[in-house]
């Protein structure tokens, strides 16, 4: 690790800090603050991915379906009009609604090969995000005046590192230059995330060995073929086990930095409590959580 006790962290001039874990449980709130309080650059991987690198995927897939309306497609084919998304750090609707779900076209599914093909696009993508935070570390400096860096990743980190490896070539290069920290859920947080996305189920990336059993095992289980699965029930079945699935590959990257619990990061209202609790992590080491 880049700080090996609390005061180094705080004392350091130019602090660097890289948030990880499940979607919902304080990254972005975290850094938001950072931000908010001025002197950090808040870097977002899944901004990165939905605007520098699929950017133009989801853009063509705008304009893909108004070409279907007789009105949008003429002004379209004569540059009358312009189409994109409008992706912020705090709205990144048309990345995921770009991924899709797969099943019965009827109900807003993808055939599966599709799916899995957009799949593959976001892997490329996260882990040319992830390379791309090391150039902007020194441009946030050089370029903007930020003293400080917070790189806010993506839920799906852990999937395309491989924590157990110590000579994993993105981890070892983030570590190197950043402090990573996991934000641990409990039990409790696990259920409320999943009847959090029970109510509002949304594309999310998997790991491809992974997805391809688990559309395996739905397609077994409900007897259909792959056109008639209702979309969000699969997103919803894929949900629990993504969250089985993903945990021991973030307690395994928890080893290259520290861990704050969610009940921490809720409680946090500032960027000093931000940066305090962050110093206390790294003083009680990495198995105290």
């Amino acid at each position: 690790m880049i700080y090996a006790t609390g005061d180094q962290f705080l004392t350091d001039p130019r602090k660097r800090v890289l948030f990880f874990g499940m979607s919902g449980l304080g990254k972005t709130h975290l850094s938001n603050l950072l931000r908010e309080a001025g002197g950090w650059f808040h870097y977002s991987v899944d901004y990165r991915i939905g605007t520098r690198y699929m950017g133009e995927y989801i853009s063509d897939n705008f304009k893909r379906e108004a070409m279907k309306v007789p009105l949008l497609r003429e002004l379209l084919m004569t540059d009358s009009v312009y189409i994109s998304s409008n992706i912020t750090f705090d709205n990144l609707a048309p990345l995921s609604t770009y991924l899709g779900k797969p099943g019965d076209p009827a109900r807003g599914g993808l055939p599966f090969a599709e799916y899995a093909a957009r799949q593959d696009q976001h892997r490329v993508a996260e882990i040319a995000a992830l390379h791309d935070t090391l150039r902007f570390i020194d441009r946030a400096q050089s370029l903007y005046g930020y003293p400080h860096f917070v790189c806010d990743s993506g839920g799906s980190i852990c999937e395309v590192v491989n924590p157990d490896d110590p000579d994993d070539p993105l981890l070892t290069a983030l570590s190197g230059q950043m402090l990573l920290v996991w934000i641990k859920g409990s039990d409790a947080h696990k259920a409320e995330l999943a009847r959090r996305f029970d109510r509002a189920p949304k594309p999310m990336y998997y790991q491809p060995a992974f997805l391809a059993t688990l559309w395996a095992e739905y397609l077994d289980r409900e007897g259909k073929p792959e056109d008639a699965v209702d979309p969000d029930a699969f997103l919803r079945f894929g949900y629990a086990r993504l969250l089985d699935h993903r945990q021991p590959r973030y307690g395994a990257m928890a080893r290259w930095g520290v861990t704050l619990t969610a009940e921490e990061v809720a409680g946090v209202r500032s960027a000093e409590a931000v940066d305090a609790l962050i110093a206390a992590a790294l003083d009680r080491g990495p198995d105290a959580v």
